[in-house]
């Protein structure tokens, strides 16, 4: 029989598992031998972290990520042909949701394995929960252009989605990129659009506000240089 494929959410934020993961996954990554992962440097500190009594050196750790080709996902997936069972992990939030695990499952159904998703927190969703902004209809656009002008074009774009389809637009960006992009959303959108910034999400200095790009105007440029973040705009 083949095993089973499990997606184990992993942390946000440093120290705290106890806060955000369920025991079931601490003891589903103790009872397993074998990880598919992001990075294996950071998996490598998430295991032992939750499952202090694994020999780091005794579990087989692969690397997937997103310059992995169809025939490493493949092979990586050998093992749990061949019965063993193992955990897909990467290296923040939950497996598959803006991440090369998606590439894991998607092979894995192919080859009809049993996939199983832990619960664990999602910076996309959590985001979305706080900010007061559509949940019902949203899209997630991952990171958009790094050049200013085609920028500006794709944020003129989402807010006219936003405004057209009453639907909530996420995206993301590197960290130590987060205030030019919040500079030219101020400078781009029009004063009523919602704009909500929500960085740090489960860590100590989590901040999550909502506000019109008006009303952002009035406010002090929020402290996210090299925060992890997440941003929204919606009506």
């Amino acid at each position: 029989m083949p095993g089973t494929l499990y997606l184990i959410p992993t942390i946000l934020a440093d120290d705290t598992a106890a806060q955000v993961l369920p025991p079931q996954v601490a003891e589903r990554v103790a009872a397993l031998s074998c990880f598919l992962v992001e990075n294996a440097r950071t998996a490598r500190r998430f295991i032992k972290s939750v499952a202090p009594a694994h020999v780091i050196e005794q579990l087989s750790i692969s690397v997937i990520d997103k310059d992995s080709t169809e025939a490493q996902v493949q092979a990586a997936l050998q093992p749990v042909l061949k019965g063993q069972d193992a955990g897909v992990i990467s290296e923040a939030g939950c497996p598959g949701i803006a991440d090369p695990g998606a590439e894991l499952a998607r092979r894995a159904h192919q080859l009809g394995l049993r996939v199983v998703p832990l619960v664990g927190p999602s910076s996309l969703l959590l985001a979305l929960m706080a900010s007061g902004l559509n949940g019902q209809s949203f899209t997630f656009h991952g990171y958009l252009p790094i050049e200013r002008g085609p920028r500006v074009a794709a944020l003129k774009k989402l807010e006219q989605q936003a405004l057209q389809l009453h639907q909530t637009q996420l995206f993301i960006e590197t960290p130590y990129r987060n205030l030019p992009l919040f500079d030219d959303l101020l400078a781009t959108l029009h004063a009523g659009t919602r704009l909500c910034v929500a960085a740090s999400l489960t860590a100590p200095q989590e901040f999550v506000v909502t506000d019109t790009v008006a009303g952002w105007k009035k406010r002090a440029r929020p402290d996210i240089h090299k925060q992890p973040a997440v941003f929204l705009i919606g009506q």
